[in-house]
């Protein structure tokens, strides 16, 4: 683990400059409202392809979650998401993206890159859910790739790729995709999610603010 740790500090050195314009005027606590137009498909980056999708992929609804794996505020909205997608099953769809704080959360980009790096072996819901069930743990470690590592082994993955994947071009170019959509959207805040299109701007991010845009969205009042 120590011959491959200046590869790794350079690697995040490398992904922080990248993304260092979208990411640093975040913050992790608080989603402000902003101006809630749908914004044009047409001149929005799309974001990593294919996204990482849980759900039914024809589903009328989809909610795309910009989040940042050491947010506290979108650690304890993970278990009120799970039951969200478990309520309306097959009608609804949730996209995740990319959306770590840095430098605001030191472990931010290296968990990205974990989740990244795990779904190149097709985990990565499992690592997503891995990260934000444990996110106290590792987020008061001092060196949490050892951590990383562990959870990869627990969900199957070959951990010696997992390693090379870490720190490798494929899940860095994700990450900046992710980034630049983030950007075009005006994301300020994590969790920052849209429901067919239209951001959840003021309390409408919150659980029971998120239900009634499905809804609406279900019976047609708001459309992609």
């Amino acid at each position: 683990m120590k011959r491959i740790a200046p590869f790794l500090i350079i690697a995040l050195v490398l992904i922080a400059g990248l993304i260092a314009v979208w990411a640093l005027s975040r913050s992790p606590q608080s989603n402000p409202p902003r101006n809630a137009a749908t914004p044009d498909p047409k001149l929005t980056p799309a974001g990593a392809q294919p996204p990482h999708v849980r759900g039914n992929p024809n589903a009328p609804v989809n909610v795309e979650e910009f989040a940042d794996f050491q947010c506290p505020t979108c650690g304890a909205y993970h278990p009120e998401l799970k039951k969200i997608e478990a309520e309306y099953g097959d009608r609804l769809r949730v996209i995740f993206r990319e959306n770590p704080l840095v430098p605001t959360h030191q472990h931010a980009l290296v968990a990205a890159q974990a989740a990244e790096a795990a779904g190149l072996q097709g985990r990565f819901w499992e690592m997503h859910d891995k990260l934000y069930e444990n996110q106290k743990a590792w987020s008061e470690s001092k060196d949490v790739v050892p951590l990383f590592v562990d959870y990869a082994k627990q969900i199957g993955l070959d951990a010696d790729r997992f390693m090379r994947d870490l720190n490798g071009e494929a899940v860095a170019v994700r990450i900046l995709q992710d980034g630049k959509r983030s950007h075009a959207l005006g994301v300020k805040a994590t969790p920052t999610l849209f429901v067919n299109g239209k951001e959840a701007t003021g309390d409408s991010w919150r659980p029971e603010g998120l239900r009634v845009m499905i809804n609406q969205a279900l019976s047609g009042a708001s459309g992609p």
